[in-house]
């Protein structure tokens, strides 16, 4: 967590968010006042932290990661624009709301592996549950034909098992089967695994809700255990 995060959970009165991430903070928020939910209860969650808010009451909503990429920035904003609610206007019946930056998923998965994303990358989810799939296959062939570092959200669920395969065929349409593709599963997390393949065996990954694919661009080259896509400074420099 980012320090401004963690200075917002010490000084809140209520903590709402998904469950699984309140276990994982739970040292930091002892003693508070809690509110969580399960999986697809997300307009739940941002209206139980609205209404905290609208009594009076401070409240954080905890995401994984950072709270604006594939997080409930969106749709907390959202639903106070929907339903009318003044917020940050500084008159005396607005809500002050703050988006309090983290440390997205791709960024802490790319530390772990080396460097993936030191060139110009898409991000990708491949979950379909809010976004049709064939607009996610329109968006991986075009990633992969503009020589994109492909980031790859949510590959694989109990319910959905067939995506990441999917994308693997779809990338190897414009890239070579050696591209190296790494993965980065519960970064760091106690449950944190690093694991690298090639884009021909990508489809025999072991990967979860938790993990993030990095798939290389055309210069992305492997070295031990690290991924590494060159910025350029070779045709400009002597290294």
């Amino acid at each position: 967590m980012s320090g401004r995060a963690l200075k917002v959970l010490g000084f809140v009165d209520v903590v709402v968010g998904y469950q699984t991430y309140l276990e994982i903070i739970e040292p930091v928020i002892r003693g508070k006042k809690v509110h969580s939910t399960g999986m697809t209860r997300e307009v739940d969650r941002v209206e139980a932290a609205i209404e905290a808010a609208l009594t009076g009451r401070s409240c954080a909503l905890v995401s994984g990661g950072d709270p604006g990429v594939y997080a409930m920035a969106g749709l907390v904003l959202e639903i106070l624009a929907t339903r009318g609610i003044a917020c940050n206007t500084g008159a005396e019946n607005s809500l002050k709301v703050e988006v309090v930056p983290g440390i997205p998923a791709l960024c802490a998965g790319a530390a772990l592996l080396g460097a993936p994303l030191t060139h110009d990358f898409a991000a990708i989810s491949l979950s379909d549950l809010l976004t049709p799939w064939d607009l996610i296959e329109k968006r991986i062939d075009a990633a992969a034909l503009a020589d994109f570092i492909i980031v790859l959200h949510n590959p694989k669920s109990k319910k959905r098992d067939r995506q990441l395969e999917k994308a693997g065929e779809i990338i190897l349409r414009h890239r070579p089967g050696t591209t190296p593709v790494g993965i980065a599963t519960g970064a760091m997390r106690e449950n944190q695994r690093i694991r690298l393949c090639s884009l021909t065996n990508l489809h025999l990954a072991e990967v979860d809700m938790q993990s993030i694919v990095f798939v290389g661009n055309s210069s992305t080259f492997r070295y031990g255990n690290l991924m590494i896509t060159p910025r350029g400074y070779s045709r400009k420099y002597t290294l």
